[in-house]
């Protein structure tokens, strides 16, 4: 809805309302935003609570004796992995002799209070034989289920902590999404209840008769006068509220005030950048310097032009606005244009004096941005029953992330 960002500024008020609108423009960016608001809502409840579970559950222990019991069942797992084919059968009897030795010390390593110890004298037990088979290191595995799962509880803790964290975060996406989309359906709603009968022509003639005669002025302006006239124009210009020109480069100023070339037309001086040295040189006292002080700000010279003196289609918002840019752009456009064209800009004054100016301004906003298809959304109240679902789907989700123990 808001102007395009390359634009220097005024839009084109003769343009047709369609046109200018894009109103076939992008659909809803996110049509489902509200309807899975529930199911996010859920999985971060459930999120919470399965993190509240096994917060309590480590709790129950404590870390840092559920931390010694992951470190033994870490140790014994590497163990019977290291073991399982040398100390099995009738591999090597050294490699049985210290196999028994180490896994018994895993046991024997822990404190009579820690829980799950009884698992390692469990595991223990079974790979205490004369001879080991692969069997006899399965029921160790085995033995340290009860062991294993308390040290799970740290990871399912972490765990538990990442689902929330990604839970919240998809809410947090998704209420972003319900904002613009709430923003979205009340400028429309806001826009689909202006008086679409309404006679905008007694804003847009005025605005249009102006910024028409404003663009053939300044294009003569632009084609006749001299390059550095121009230039202090448009440095002049830059400093008033209402006229945002981008200020001349001061070291193109400054060539241009000491040039030779200072008397060719902007046309012309586009003209020579793109000279050869040896052709140049015809034109202007140093081929070099000109090249290193106009080159560099084609851009920028080529895309002068009258669009910062126009006034927008639709026009500003409050017609106290207008007015003040009215009487800035009487005393700039003075400074180039014919009289007819300051004519122009004094009539400005019809359209900013008009008693019903909001109404029109915004039933002209209306016809820019609506098609027809969302005129009828409004109307019929689809937009309003929208806005509405919106507005309580995001209400859902905001009370679910403010409250953690929810």
């Amino acid at each position: 809805m808001g102007r395009d960002a390359d634009a220097t500024h005024g839009q084109n008020a003769t343009a047709e309302p369609e046109a200018a609108s894009g109103r076939n423009a992008s659909p809803d960016p996110l049509p489902d935003a509200e309807r899975d608001a529930d199911a996010l809502a859920t999985t971060l409840r459930d999120a919470r609570g399965r993190r509240d579970d096994a917060t309590a559950a480590v709790e129950e222990h404590g870390e840092s004796t559920l931390a010694t019991v992951r470190d033994a069942v870490q140790r014994a797992d590497r163990l019977l992995e290291r073991y399982v084919d040398s100390a099995t059968g009738t591999g090597d009897f050294q490699a049985y002799v210290e196999f028994q030795g180490e896994f018994a010390a895993v046991a024997e390593d822990l404190d009579e209070d820690v829980p799950g110890r009884d698992a390692f004298e469990r595991a223990n037990d079974a790979v205490d034989g004369r001879r080991l088979s692969e069997s006899d290191f399965d029921r160790a595995r085995e033995a340290l289920s009860p062991a294993r799962d308390l040290a799970d509880r740290l990871a399912e803790r972490e765990a538990a902590e990442a689902a929330v964290h990604d839970a919240e975060r998809d809410v947090t996406r998704r209420l972003d999404a319900l904002d613009d989309r709430i923003a979205a359906l009340e400028r429309l709603v806001e826009l689909g209840e202006a008086d679409l009968t309404a006679p905008t022509e007694e804003l847009r003639e005025p605005i249009a008769a102006y910024n028409d005669a404003v663009r053939d002025a300044f294009d003569d302006f632009r084609r006749e006068a001299s390059a550095r006239e121009l230039l202090a124009f448009v440095a002049d210009a830059a400093g008033t509220p209402f006229v945002d020109y981008a200020a001349p480069p001061p070291e193109l100023r400054s060539f241009l005030d000491s040039s030779p070339a200072d008397g060719a037309a902007l046309p012309d001086l586009l003209e020579y950048a793109d000279y050869s040295a040896s052709k140049l040189d015809h034109y202007v006292e140093d081929p070099g310097t000109f090249t290193a002080r106009v080159r560099p700000h084609r851009t920028y010279l080529e895309r002068l032009s009258a669009e910062p003196l126009t006034v927008d289609w639709p026009p500003p918002p409050s017609a106290e606005t207008l007015r003040f840019q009215r009487e800035e752009l009487v005393s700039v456009v003075a400074k180039f244009a014919p009289e007819g064209t300051v004519a122009r800009a004094r009539r400005l004054r019809e359209a900013a004096d008009h008693p019903d100016y909001e109404r029109l301004r915004r039933a002209a906003e209306a016809e820019a941005e609506l098609s027809d298809a969302e005129v009828e959304r409004v109307a019929s109240g689809e937009a309003a029953a929208e806005l509405a679902e919106a507005r309580e789907r995001r209400e859902l989700l905001t009370d679910t992330l403010e409250d953690a123990d929810s």
